[in-house]
């Protein structure tokens, strides 16, 4: 956390649960809440990354963060595992819907339980997620979800049909919750990212056909990264944003 981002004091003390929080945007979410002076829980099947990351927040004087090992395409297993994360930090009052797969696939190639698995790894889950959730926000009074999109459908992106099919469906997904559960007080938003700059994707892609393709996509020329994210995440969880639902949150350097 930078020593010039804003303080919530509605965040402190307050139960967060984030799906693949061991690496990536999920890493940053969970070292942001714990500065936050929040109870988090996390959600991975990257054992080594979620122990390390926690060691870590710890050292830096935080609350340690609960991990909680889940595949989150198990609905059992997923929801299990939100309910042992809830006995052991208590209600959850925000959910941040995180964990997803960007792997590019030809369309030509794709099976039925290729496409199944692409839709269980990044939306199937955040309903579930959700059902799990909600129950004891209502009881609260009230809470925030936050679940993750992507800019990739808005910009037509191709090369990962299944992919920017099950984002596109995220969107819809969030409108639905939040006319379902606004009587509750809970809030649920999405949030776009748009090409962050974690480990993988500096890794994977971005070469110097991808940098001059960014700089071109984006009206504000600087690189993103996971804290670019995670700062509006913090903002739609807690209580400065009580009004703010029912929307799609851009982070892309308007590049949409």
């Amino acid at each position: 956390m930078h020593e010039n981002d804003a303080i919530y004091p509605s965040l402190r003390d307050r139960a967060v649960l984030i799906t693949g929080g061991a690496g990536g945007i999920g890493a940053s979410l969970v070292e942001h809440f714990a500065a936050q002076g929040a109870r988090v829980a996390f959600l991975d099947i990257a054992d080594g990354a979620a122990h390390a990351l926690a060691d870590r927040v710890a050292a830096a004087g935080r609350k340690r963060p609960a991990y909680f090992h889940a595949d989150v395409t198990d609905i059992s297993v997923l929801q299990g595992a939100i309910r042992d994360a809830e006995a052991a930090i208590g209600p959850f009052h925000v959910l941040v819907n995180n964990a997803a797969h960007d792997e590019r696939h030809d369309w030509r190639e794709v099976t039925p339980e290729y496409w199944d698995q692409r839709i269980a790894v990044n939306l199937k889950h955040q309903f579930f997620a959700t059902q799990a959730v909600a129950p004891a926000m209502i009881a609260a009074g009230g809470g925030s979800i936050v679940n993750f999109g992507s800019t990739s459908w808005r910009l037509g992106i191709g090369g990962m049909p299944a992919y920017v099919a099950s984002k596109a469906g995220v969107e819809a997904l969030t409108r639905s919750f939040a006319r379902d559960l606004g009587a509750h007080r809970i809030r649920v938003n999405t949030v776009l990212p748009g090409w962050i700059m974690t480990e993988r994707q500096l890794s994977l892609w971005m070469n110097e056909d991808g940098e001059k393709l960014r700089q071109a996509g984006q009206c504000l020329k600087d690189r993103l990264y996971p804290p670019d994210i995670a700062r509006l995440v913090l903002w739609l969880a807690a209580d400065d944003s009580r009004m703010a639902t029912n929307q799609s949150w851009c982070v892309d350097g308007g590049w949409t």
